[in-house]
C-alpha cells in the first residue's frame, strides 16, 4: 500500500512483474517482481512477498521480501525481519533485524560506498591485511614447569576411626 506521506509515490504491485531499469528521485515501493537495475536518489522499498534481482544504488534501502544483487546504499540499509537477502552490500549504515538471512559480503561506513564492487582478495578477507607483525616467525611458546608429584611415603592417609 501507498503510505499516506507520499514517501512512496511509486508502487509495483503485487500482480506486476517488470524486467528493465527504474530510474526514480523520491520513493519506489515493489511488492510485486522485478528483475534488473534500479538507481535512486530516494528510499527503495522492497515488500514483504516481493522478489528483486536487482542490482540496486539508493540513498536508502528497507527489505522485507527476497532481493538477490548487489546493493550500493548511500545512507542506510535495513534488513526487516522477513527479509532474504543475497548479494554484496557496501553501505554507509547497515540495520539487520532479528530473523532477517543474509548471504554475501559486507562493507559497511562512509568510504564504503565511494568505491565500486570488488571481491576481497583472501589475504584481506575480515579486514586483515598482512603486515610487519604477520611476516615474523612464530616464536614457540615457553614450555610450562614441571609438576612436582608427592613420593608415596609423604602421603598420610588418617585412619578411620573405630
Amino acid at each position: 500500500m501507498v503510505d499516506v506521506n507520499g514517501e512512496f509515490p511509486t508502487v509495483i504491485g503485487t500482480d506486476a512483474k517488470f524486467k528493465g531499469e527504474v530510474v526514480f528521485d523520491k520513493g519506489l515501493r515493489i511488492e510485486g517482481a522485478f528483475e534488473g537495475n534500479i538507481k535512486s536518489k530516494g528510499t527503495l522499498h522492497i515488500a514483504e512477498g516481493a522478489k528483486v534481482a536487482a542490482d540496486v544504488e539508493a540513498a536508502n534501502v528497507k527489505v522485507e521480501g527476497e532481493c538477490k544483487g548487489n546493493l550500493l546504499v548511500s545512507e542506510k540499509l535495513h534488513l526487516l525481519p522477513t527479509a532474504k537477502m543475497e548479494g554484496d552490500l557496501r553501505t554507509n549504515r547497515l540495520e539487520i533485524s532479528d530473523g532477517a538471512m543474509f548471504t554475501g559480503h559486507v562493507v559497511t561506513g562512509q568510504a564504503a560506498t565511494e568505491k565500486p564492487f570488488s571481491r576481497p582478495s583472501p589475504a584481506h578477507v575480515g579486514g586483515v591485511q598482512p603486515g610487519p607483525a604477520m611476516s615474523k616467525p612464530v616464536q614457540p611458546m615457553p614450555s610450562p614447569a614441571p609438576v612436582i608429584k608427592p613420593h608415596p611415603q609423604d602421603v598420610r592417609i588418617p585412619a578411620a576411626n573405630p
